[in-house]
């Protein structure tokens, strides 16, 4: 006997309103900016997980800076590709931005090699030109996340806004946490954040923050 299927809509906007109530209903986002709560529930929408609601920190001025820097067409450096296959491309380029992963150059991989260091802070060094006015988004690596830290201390690079929310046991949290710290603490010049507390994050998490902003740059034009 074959198991009945309940009514499921087709229509994919319609799904994604549908998901959007219920996190509504499920999360109390009222104490989260209203220039925020955007972000924050796409990222619960993507993962399915509400503590996102608590642990996803998006500094003052970083919405603004993102969308500035979106539709003047700076550049957007990933650290995977699995980040840079997730952003959509089609609007980046229509306001003249590009988006650049540089791990799987072979450049990189030589000098990852002979210095010893991974692909991911090589891939960070190498797009130097590139972060400075740009958007730097990490959801996997926490090494690029210390490599960020150490080109905007060594070489004075200034990005538009970092995004970082690299997933893991191993230096996941504790790279977010000196992000924070450092960058809270640079009294020379602002550049704003977003992080996740904690172990989780990833390379989903990291999409949906970006075309978030993408959809509220999108919005204001």
């Amino acid at each position: 006997m074959e198991r009945q299927i309940k009514d499921y809509s087709e229509n994919p906007q319609d799904i994604i309103n549908e998901s959007f109530d219920i996190i509504d209903n499920l999360v109390d986002l009222g104490n989260i900016p209203e220039t925020s709560r955007p972000i924050v529930r796409r990222v619960i929408h993507a993962t399915g997980d509400t503590d996102y609601a608590d642990n996803l920190i998006i500094s003052p001025v970083a919405v603004e800076a993102a969308v500035n820097a979106i539709v003047t067409g700076k550049t957007i450096v990933t650290d995977v590709n699995m980040v840079k296959a997730g952003i959509n491309a089609k609007v980046i380029d229509r306001f003249g931005g590009k988006i650049i992963c540089r791990i799987a150059d072979e450049v990189v991989a030589q000098k990852a090699r002979e210095s010893n260091k991974t692909r991911a802070i090589t891939s960070m060094q190498e797009s130097l030109s590139d972060i400075s006015g740009g958007i730097v988004v990490i959801g996997n690596a926490p090494t690029a996340v210390f490599s960020i830290i150490d080109l905007i201390r060594r070489e004075g690079v200034v990005p538009a806004l970092v995004i970082a929310v690299p997933v893991g046991f191993v230096k996941a949290a504790e790279s977010k946490e000196a992000l924070m710290t450092f960058l809270d603490n640079k009294k020379d010049i602002q550049i704003p954040y977003i992080v996740n507390i904690g172990r989780k994050g990833g390379s989903a998490v990291a999409v949906a923050i970006v075309n978030a902003l993408i959809n509220i740059a999108k919005e204001r034009r």
